[in-house]
């Protein structure tokens, strides 16, 4: 195990103006699950091939455990990556592709069937160590990917979409696998996905990223309930959140017929976006009208979705009510933010006011 940190490092493509990763500052603790997150193109990948040693880094650096690996090839790195496309050889069975980098190290044959046979124990692939990728389901060759990775006793596991060609059903039942295992072995995971489901459910720490920027590192939790920024509420969550410009009041922000208290620090005629999150939203008797177009069953509450009143071309607006009090599609009704589930950003920094 190991821990791992990005000190200032970024990575411009040539050709490029603009950092694809840039200056990235991330520590990551011995045996931690941290997950890097973002929209296509901010760079996520870009950075866990850096620490790979698949990618230069310009300027800044990579260190392994307080060795600084800027330089050193990816076979040095003591580091295994499992890749989107398995990236197994055809010709060879499950357990020469496990084995594979270890022959090619000059492992002991004996060493190499014993590891191969308890990362096959431990993914229930020791029935299939005989059979060749074409005879395995996705999911079965992921996990073979994953194994080729395991018996290399790595450092540091380095996953980049490794559950992309994977069917829903298949994904959320991997995704739990790969979680328990990385608990269960205990070795530091840097994982990339654009699934912000697979962020939020598996890592210790989510990173999320945009624009070559880390944007927020936190918890599953804090990233949900305390988006440091518009970029990152309107990035995570099932539901983007709702975001409002509004303009502070003499006695509050005007939120529809209502107003809401200030935030701290916030004085009369400041430019702020107000941001709630659908399951935050409720219908009630006075606050935002919204002209519903929908609605559906959602756990044990239901969900609307509508237009605001007025503003046919703004994105949809969601909010829950209560089963007694479901809405017919075309009636008109109000919603609320519920009691302090509502996030303050400045208008032009896009940066989370303090609450």
């Amino acid at each position: 195990m190991a821990t791992v940190r990005f000190d200032h490092a970024t990575r411009i493509y040539p050709g490029n103006d603009r950092p694809s990763v840039d200056d990235l500052v991330l520590d990551i603790a011995d045996g931690e699950f941290l997950v890097l997150v973002g929209p296509p193109g901010c760079g996520k990948s870009t950075a866990l091939r850096m620490l790979a040693g698949l990618e230069e880094v310009d300027s800044g650096r990579i260190l392994i455990d307080g060795q600084d690996v800027t330089e050193w090839s990816p076979k040095d790195r003591d580091v295994a990556m499992v890749f989107q496309n398995y990236a197994l050889y055809p010709h060879m069975t499950v357990a020469d592709n496990m084995g594979f980098a270890l022959k090619i190290a000059g492992v002991d044959a004996q060493e190499i069937r014993r590891r191969v046979e308890e990362a096959a124990r431990i993914l229930d692939l020791t029935d299939h160590l005989d059979l060749k990728p074409k005879a395995l389901s996705g999911g079965q060759r992921q996990r073979v990917a994953m194994g080729r990775a395991i018996v290399r006793e790595p450092r540091v596991f380095l996953m980049d979409e490794p559950l992309s060609n994977l069917d829903a059903d298949l994904r959320a039942q991997t995704r739990a696998q790969i979680a328990d295992l990385q608990r269960r072995l205990g070795i530091t995971t840097v994982y990339v996905t654009h699934d912000q489901v697979e962020a939020l459910s598996m890592g210790d720490r989510v990173a999320v990223m945009g624009d070559g920027a880390l944007q927020q590192v936190d918890t599953p939790a804090r990233i949900q309930e305390h988006p440091v920024n518009v970029f990152v509420a309107r990035f995570i969550g099932s539901s983007p959140m709702h975001l409002f410009d509004v303009q502070a009041g003499e006695d509050g922000v005007p939120f529809g017929l209502t107003v809401l208290p200030l935030p701290p620090g916030v004085a009369p005629g400041d430019a702020l976006t107000l941001g709630v999150r659908p399951q935050d939203l409720r219908v009630a008797a006075t606050g935002l009208p919204v002209q519903v177009t929908e609605v559906h069953r959602s756990g044990s509450e239901w969900l609307i979705e509508g237009t605001l009143a007025g503003a046919d071309h703004e994105p949809p607006i969601l909010a829950t009510c209560n089963p007694s009090m479901a809405p017919s599609p075309g009636s008109e009704v109000y919603v609320l933010p519920r009691d302090r589930r509502v996030h303050f950003f400045d208008a032009q920094t896009g940066r989370r006011l303090p609450d």
